[in-house]
């Protein structure tokens, strides 16, 4: 006969079996969305080199697809097995082990993040709940990194079998995005059905959140009481979803971790808690967590029928009541109604916010007076709640949060017709409130925008004419205010001149290591003197690169500096015959001022170039008497047509780090570099998870940046088209420039920390729920 142990032991088991059964049978379905992506865009048109790849990695699925299949269920099988990790070892890596890192590791665990955090975003509820059940029947604080049940473990079992099976990594961005939602619909049914098997077992059947969350001494619930308004949270090192994401200023929970106190954890516990997922996908976790509370209390006080009432139109009497409602807010919300396009701008202060928020609270009053059900009432209640809380965030600026003020009938509409309103980090309504307070809750009292304050009015009053249309609406100035963000940021004050000068230092940099990189295959089996390699390597390609930049890849002095290059090959090579060195006494006077001249847009002073220009000299004068290698003209020709066309070979992926400093941008561009301040310097070494959050951070949010023992308020303004530089603005118009890595190396230092714990409608909802429980009877009163 078995003991409990053993039955609670062997449910857990059973469940991730079920689990992996599920997601196996989904398997197929993934490879034919694949399959469709693939096929869908192989004969779509772009760049030689774009179509090729796309048919190399159609053509590569076809002949791997089948082997990617089988080999994929192998591994999900092998998941079941004793001590089976992520990484496919038998044991797990010990904390604070150093082991090498093989190339490309990096790239392939950011792949598995951004296909892991696709899936957590669809499943974090059921995810959050089984974990639940399963530490409960294991008696564990967390489940262990290479569990089966993690999104992360399946997305590193994809790309590593993708790889595996010889399919291009090149290929995998390809079908992500075809793969990622049906990947999250099917590992979603799969933890709701091992949820289903544990709950009719008898486990956990009711999961009681609240009582779950442990919290050390001094931790606080909401926002840092003592924090001064515009002063980033620089201590805890957390951050809200559109900043990224925080590495542990809360616990239990909300935290991801299962009601597992800081106080029982050391150090190593807590770098692998950094470590084991993005900060991202952690802050989310968090923030599902916030709403999973509010949700089952909602069902817990109203009933079972709270989602299935809201299902329904409102009661006539509250559809009247918040047509009234809309009318009265329009003019009595703080803010004098504005019509026009202009810019609104008036004076708003302290004032007429608390004036908002009065004729708020009068009009939750009277809705909840219309409401017709439980669901109405709860509803109202917590919408006025969550409404109460943005007003009262003095970090806002008043002319704001009265405009804000006005979302609050129509994101109630929402809520009374949309179930996951309450419970969708990603609804629409919930994304504009905390993409547009990301934005602003950076600013100080000296501080004024009136093109987004202008902007800002502009959504609330598209919303409030078309107030029927819900989800639709709020999705459509979504995006509208996305774009808005993407120019207007990098367009304002001094960033505006800033962005061209990066982007062409970016261009010139990325040219110089792509240009030595195909130099260096030219020239691998060529008789090639040191002095001459060096010179092309560490000068010419520097020349031929902002050459590229200030006159244009194909300009006609490009092209000549890239002969330059060819002619000095050809006369570096041995001349056995009178003809050739005749020709090389012709030729070298122009040779030579050509160099000079190259050197020149580099600005190099006359005895740098001197120095450069002697060591060339003896080389060609050795060449002149044969004492060097001779180069076939048929080499020489090669070379000098694939030099003219270098950038039709250039690769599309990174570069690494850049060398970059305030002398090269003036040298490159020609602008004046004082008021642009390049980080090069600082940080620690990143993680895969740090490169995953610095590549997810929102433009338009706000940071904290410790550079040189000063901090910095620091707004989020740009980001290169190819990802390599980050541009950061202060309040005072000064531009940080950083690099992709550094940021990610500030990220994990904790030198650029996130000025928000968390997006404003999580801590609206968190503050709701405070409020809730304090007085449970105001919520249907």
């Amino acid at each position: 006969m078995s003991s409990p142990d053993q039955h609670v032991s062997s449910l857990a088991k059973q469940a991730r079996e079920l689990f992996v059964v599920h997601v196996g049978r989904a398997l197929p379905e993934l490879v034919k969305a694949c399959d469709t992506r693939l096929t869908a865009i192989l004969d779509q048109p772009g760049p030689a080199r774009d179509m090729q790849a796309r048919r190399d990695a159609w053509s590569a699925f076809q002949k791997n697809q089948t082997t990617w299949l089988n080999q994929s269920r192998k591994a999900l099988q092998r998941t079941l097995l004793p001590r089976f990790s992520s990484s496919g070892n038998s044991t797990l890596s010990m904390p604070g082990r150093l082991e090498l890192v093989a190339e490309g590791a990096i790239d392939d665990q950011i792949l598995a993040s951004r296909l892991a955090m696709r899936v957590l975003d669809a499943a974090s509820t059921e995810l959050n709940e089984l974990r639940l059940r399963v530490q409960h029947l294991e008696k564990r604080q967390e489940l262990p990194r290479g569990d089966v049940l993690l999104p992360d473990v399946m997305a590193r079992i994809l790309v590593d079998q993708w790889l595996d099976v010889q399919i291009p990594r090149e290929a995998w961005p390809l079908i992500q995005d075809a793969l990622a939602p049906v990947l999250a619909d099917k590992m979603l049914s799969a933890y709701k059905a091992a949820n289903e098997f544990l709950v009719s077992s008898g486990v956990m059947k009711e999961i009681d959140l609240q009582a779950l969350v442990k919290r050390t001494p001094g931790t606080q619930t909401g926002r840092a009481a003592d924090r001064k308004p515009g002063q980033p949270n620089s201590g805890s090192g957390s951050a809200g979803l559109d900043g990224g994401a925080a590495v542990g200023s809360r616990t239990g929970f909300e935290q991801g971790h299962s009601g597992m106190p800081s106080s029982v954890m050391g150090v190593n516990d807590e770098t692998r808690l950094m470590t084991s997922s993005t900060p991202l996908a952690r802050a989310r976790m968090r923030a599902q967590g916030v709403v999973g509370r509010l949700k089952r209390m909602l069902l817990d006080k109203v009933g079972g029928d709270f989602e299935a009432t809201q299902l329904s139109p409102p009661s006539p009497a509250l559809q009247q009541a918040m047509q009234q409602s809309m009318a009265v807010v329009r003019t009595d919300a703080g803010l004098p109604l504005s019509g026009g396009s202009g810019t609104g701008a008036v004076y708003v202060d302290a004032s007429h916010v608390d004036r908002a928020a009065t004729a708020l609270r009068e009009r939750a009053a009277e809705l909840k007076q219309a409401a017709s059900t439980p669901t109405e009432k709860a509803t109202v209640e917590v919408v006025a709640l969550m409404f109460q809380s943005i007003l009262a965030e003095e970090r806002i600026s008043p002319s704001v949060r009265v405009w804000f003020a006005r979302l609050q009938i129509p994101v109630l509409r929402v809520a009374l017709a949309e179930p996951e309103f309450f419970s969708a980090l990603q609804h629409p309504a919930r994304r504009l409130i905390d993409r547009m307070g990301s934005c602003v809750l950076g600013f100080e009292s000296s501080v004024s925008s009136a093109a987004l304050e202008a902007e800002i009015k502009r959504v609330v009053q598209v919303i409030e004419q078309y107030p029927e249309t819900g989800r639709r609406v709020f999705q459509l100035v979504f995006d509208e205010f996305q774009k808005f963000l993407s120019t207007y940021l990098s367009e304002r004050g001094s960033a505006s001149r800033f962005v061209t000068v990066a982007q062409q230092v970016e261009q010139k940099e990325i040219l110089s290591v792509q240009y030595t990189i195909e130099l260096r295959k030219l020239l691998n089996d060529m008789p090639v003197r040191d002095e001459v390699r060096e010179f092309l390597f560490k000068v010419w390609v520097d020349v031929l690169a902002v050459a590229s930049v200030k006159y244009g890849l194909k300009h006609e002095e490009t092209g000549s500096l890239k002969q330059v290059a060819s002619d000095l090959l050809w006369a570096a090579s041995a001349k056995p015959n009178r003809n050739d060195r005749a020709r090389v006494i012709q030729q070298l006077p122009g040779l030579l001022q050509r160099l000079r001249q190259g050197m020149g847009l580099l600005g190099y002073p006359p005895g740098m170039q001197d120095q450069h220009i002697k060591s060339v000299s003896d080389t060609l004068a050795d060449a002149f008497m044969s004492r060097t290698e001779a180069i076939s003209q048929e080499s020489l020709d090669n070379l000098s047509e694939r030099l003219a066309h270098l950038e039709d070979y250039l690769p599309e992926s990174g570069v690494g780090d850049l060398d970059l400093d305030n002398d090269s941008i003036e040298m490159i561009t020609g602008v004046d570099a004082s008021n642009i301040e390049v980080i090069n310097q600082g940080g620690s070494q990143p993680n895969e998870a740090m490169r995953a959050w610095a590549v997810e951070l929102q433009i338009g949010s706000w940071f904290g940046l410790d550079h040189n023992g000063k901090l910095n308020s620091v707004q989020f303004a740009w980001r290169s088209d190819r990802g390599q530089l980050y541009m950061f603005v202060s309040n005072t118009g000064r531009c940080f420039l950083i690099q992709a890595n550094r940021v990610a190396s500030y990220l994990q230092a904790g030198l650029l920390v996130p000025s928000e714990e968390e997006a404003l409608t999580v801590r609206a909802t968190r503050d709701a729920l405070a409020k809730l429980d304090a007085n449970p009877e105001r919520l249907l009163g």
